[in-house]
């Protein structure tokens, strides 16, 4: 098997099996600062060294067993970070192991962390502080091997000011007063289930909970807590039907944290505690979905997990199949279709913006000397769906693939694996249907650009009322928009509304009249659904109405989801009348936003550090 190109760990050398990790979070200095103790295991004879990936992370000291080991750092990457190489004092026999302690500080400036001051938070008295390390971003905490090929269970000590809560991917073990600090606390956590680093997590904050399932809490700031409970109702009927489709739970707690609107991601699935974007609270649950994806992933992600960033689609494909399978028993065949096609659209989109061209609109990435933030989009998402709804189509519909998914899941648990060990156990699955496999071009499925080459069929029941409205606005003309009223939206779900919207983006920009109109009769403005919002105001920046402007700079600064904060941004760079705006509002706010944003947001708008 080829090495992940995204790591400087050598795993077929040595591997780390556990983490005893303790740490204080220090506000003041913006620093996470203690020792990380690996249990290595030696996987060849005469071992004499460990790799461990770092990226801005001081290393006071190593001992090995106890005794002092020497340690240097490599040359410095950029954007993989600094190799730390341990020399052990005396070499490893194969299968022997050794703990490796590590003394550390992480950088102010990590890419992992997101410290907030208390004016950033909703309550305004107490600082905040989250990690987000997927895909490459545990190095920026603390030394280790930080390739998804590795698992390891975790026992976690963090000391916070003892006003606040410290939460983890991992089950709560209790809580102490810090016998160092009289005004801090110690909260510990294990994780008995083993993870790669990637679903490493911490948050710190003045958080509460409301029980909202017999395993399952929300946690939030004070402020949000009560409607986050509201939204979020559905997670205990999902994980039920989540079990009857992929097998048993083995997390033990399916927690749920709402994070301050800088999260950069919908949702982050850390095993015990999904993090997510307080951009889901749109008072009617409408936006679950999103649940329903993180809770899929404690199958397909956390439990099968991609050997390399490479292999992506791996994670995400079976997780939206997933979690468009839940939606599907809740809410019927014809939504679970109508979300599919949707997906499909959004591919389109996503491959418009790329190019179809593009090496990263390939399903099977190369990763060579590419950061996979700069690689990350939809399409492991919505190829990889597509592929596995197309796949359902050829081998018997969905009861007789989701047989295949539970067994895949049963094959794989606990390991990390590539594209072509799922290929090979789809064979082997359906033994009896090889010649139907055989006639799918997987070629161009994995490795050529653009539009996939097969396209599923969709039901259109759902679909057909977004799609006629839709054209009735393409074709309008300045006679007919008199015709519109607020009626033609009456029949019409929120998610009909996103569909409708998606679907005027992948046309060419409605003369400026059209979007006016639109405004007048359905008063999209009022809305305040994100997902809503958030193609709307794509929509008139696009037609380049410019009263707009202040309302996208608003939503691309008010929240951080860079699903809607890189593409406000784009387009309002691409609008003449607002690209000098858009430059000067980046820059004020870059020094407070979510450093992957920045960096992320800062490459769109050609302003690179």
């Amino acid at each position: 098997a080829m090495a992940d190109p995204s790591s400087f760990a050598s795993p077929s050398c040595c591997l780390t099996r556990h983490l005893h990790l303790r740490c204080r979070a220090e506000f003041g200095a913006r620093t996470l600062r203690g020792t990380a103790a690996l249990t290595a295991r030696a996987e060849r004879e005469a071992l004499r060294r460990l790799v461990l990936d770092t990226r801005d992370v001081q290393v006071f000291k190593v001992t090995v067993n106890g005794q002092d080991a020497q340690f240097a750092f490599g040359e410095k990457h950029s954007f993989k970070g600094t190799p730390l190489e341990i020399t052990f004092p005396k070499e490893l026999r194969r299968g022997q192991e050794a703990i490796v302690e590590i003394s550390f500080e992480s950088s102010p400036n990590s890419s992992a962390l997101q410290w907030f001051t208390p004016e950033q938070t909703s309550g305004k008295k107490h600082p905040f502080l989250f990690s987000q390390c997927q895909a490459t971003h545990c190095r920026a905490i603390f030394p280790c091997q930080d390739t998804p090929a590795v698992k390891l269970t975790y026992y976690a000590e963090i000391s916070v000011p003892k006003e606040l809560v410290a939460l983890m991917s991992a089950n709560r073990d209790g809580e102490m007063p810090d016998p160092e600090d009289s005004s801090r606390k110690i909260y510990c956590f294990s994780q008995n289930v083993p993870i790669p680093c990637y679903l490493f997590a911490l948050v710190v904050g003045a958080l509460e909970s409301r029980k909202i399932g017999p395993r399952t809490l929300v946690w939030a700031e004070k402020e949000l807590v009560d409607k986050s409970a509201y939204e979020f109702a559905e997670a205990e009927a999902m994980l039920k039907t989540a079990e009857d489709l992929a097998g048993p739970y083995v997390w033990g707690q399916y927690d749920l944290l709402v994070l301050p609107p800088s999260f950069p991601y919908g949702g982050m699935e850390n095993p015990c505690l999904t993090f997510v974007t307080p951009t889901l609270l749109a008072g009617d649950r409408s936006l679950s979905n999103v649940i329903a994806h993180e809770i899929s992933h404690s199958w397909t992600g956390n439990l099968v997990t991609n050997k390399t960033w490479e292999h992506f689609w791996l994670n995400e494909g079976h997780t939206v199949y997933l979690e468009r399978r839940i939606g599907g028993r809740l809410f019927g065949e014809q939504f679970r279709h109508f979300q599919a096609l949707g997906g499909w659209r959004e591919l389109q989109n996503t491959i418009n913006t790329l190019g179809d061209k593009n090496p990263v609109t390939n399903l099977v990435l190369n990763l060579d000397e590419v950061d996979p933030d700069v690689a990350y989009s939809s399409v492991p998402y919505e190829k990889g769906f597509a592929l596995l709804f197309h796949l359902e189509q050829l081998l018997g519909g969905p009861d007789v693939f989701i047989g295949f998914l539970k067994a895949y899941v049963q094959q794989f648990a606990y390991k990390s694996i590539e594209t072509e060990d799922w290929k090979k156990f789809l064979y082997s699955y359906f033994k009896d249907k090889v010649d139907v496999l055989d006639k799918v071009d997987w070629n161009s499925w994995f490795h050529a650009p653009g539009m996939p080459p097969a396209k599923p069929t969709y039901d259109m029941t759902l679909a057909n009322a977004c799609v006629a409205l839709s054209q009735r606005w393409i074709e309008a003309k300045e006679s007919d928009l008199g015709s519109f009223s607020s009626a033609d939206l009456k029949e019409m779900s929120s998610h009909q509304l996103i569909e409708f919207l998606a679907l005027l983006l992948l046309e060419a920009p409605l003369p400026l009249s059209r979007v006016q109109r639109m405004q007048e009769v359905y008063d999209f403005n009022a809305i305040h659904n994100s997902e809503i919002r958030f193609r709307w105001l794509r929509l008139c920046i696009r037609s380049k109405w410019e009263e707009a402007i202040p309302l996208a700079l608003k939503m691309a600064t008010d929240q951080g989801r860079m699903k809607f904060t890189r593409p406000l941004f784009r387009d309002l760079y691409s609008f003449d009348k607002s690209r000098d705006l858009a430059v000067k509002t980046f820059l004020e706010h870059r020094a407070s936003m979510h450093p992957v944003t920045s960096m992320l947001v800062g490459k769109d708008l050609n302003q690179d550090q």
